[in-house]
């Protein structure tokens, strides 16, 4: 039997924001939505300090519904408040800008949410690196499935939505993957070594939930080839940083600029834009990603590889 819990939250719950971050592309087998976006049934599998989990998220009128299976299935349970934005405190929070106080009134409970997990962030991040969101989706789906364990409970039980989901590996399985398989896979050196040199950090890299937001950048960024942008990605999702915007990224400098400014004028134009921010940094690329979208996109698309072992056999 399942553990279970019922929490009611108070507010709107922005479940694409707080629990669709963690799913890497719609074939990730550790994270399952089942609905529709506005009434979402979700299946999260994640490895707690106590051992693996697998963990049901539905709503009942006001209360969101919670059950889990496995060794870290009560851990998991008294972690759905702060997955959920619990943690997160805007209360300082001061929009200028007519857009994004305009997004702000319009989204008032929008809020944060934490993993803890810092490993499950990070690892999936290292692959993500200067790579398109398919190939990094797909290299993590094979990855997961391969050096994964099944999930507990439904995730064992032919005919169930959960079936065949996998717990991600955990840091010292990672580290061991040999630079063969990850190739394999389609993730070149430049993205394996800091991934496994990461990894083999796994205790410290927990260590980092302890610390500020900035101590927290300096030590993902003391490893080897973590640069802010991944350093940010991990933040966001694993310590429910409000201050760590997507530095670095391909598409959401041009964004806030695009939004703030009414240019594509790039991260160095939007870190002066979000300066008065500081503390909030996140939270206002939240907003204006929520109120402005992406810019329109022009110019040829960004091709795909051709020379590693994956995309050769694609062509066979």
């Amino acid at each position: 039997m399942p553990a279970t819990r019922r929490w009611r939250p108070g507010r709107r719950l922005h479940w694409e924001l707080l629990v669709g971050a963690h799913r890497r592309g719609p074939g990730d087998p550790t994270h399952r939505r089942i609905g529709t976006p506005d009434r979402p049934h979700w299946w999260r599998a994640t490895r707690n300090t106590s051992g693996p989990a697998l963990v049901q998220l539905t709503t009942d009128a006001d209360e969101v519904v919670v059950r889990a299976w496995g060794e870290g299935a009560e851990e998991a349970l008294a972690g759905v408040p702060a997955l959920l934005g619990a943690a997160d405190d805007p209360t300082s929070f001061r929009p200028a800008h007519p857009l994004v106080a305009e997004a702000h009134r319009r989204h008032p409970d929008l809020r944060l949410g934490r993993t803890g997990a810092v490993g499950e962030a990070l690892f999936p991040a290292c692959l993500e690196q200067v790579v398109t969101g398919s190939e990094a989706y797909a290299a993590f789906r094979t990855l997961v499935t391969r050096y994964g364990e099944p999930a507990p409970g439904p995730a064992q039980q032919p005919g169930t939505p959960a079936y065949g989901m996998r717990i991600p590996p955990p840091a010292r399985v990672w580290a061991t993957i040999p630079s063969w398989e990850y190739l394999a896979a389609g993730v070149e050196q430049r993205r394996s070594a800091p991934l496994v040199a990461a990894a083999r950090r796994g205790a410290a890299l927990e260590r980092t939930l302890g610390l500020d937001s900035a101590a927290a950048d300096r030590a993902l960024r003391s490893l080897p080839r973590i640069g802010p942008w991944t350093s940010a990605e991990t933040r966001q999702r694993a310590h429910g940083d409000a201050d760590a915007w997507s530095i670095g990224d391909y598409h959401v400098g041009d964004a806030i600029t695009f939004a703030l400014r009414g240019e594509k004028l790039g991260d160095q134009v939007a870190l002066e834009l979000l300066e008065p921010y500081r503390g909030h940094r996140f939270r206002v690329q939240v907003l204006v990603l929520t109120g402005a979208g992406l810019p329109p996109r022009r110019g040829p698309r960004r091709t795909l590889p051709s020379h590693t072992p994956r995309a050769t056999r694609g062509r066979s």
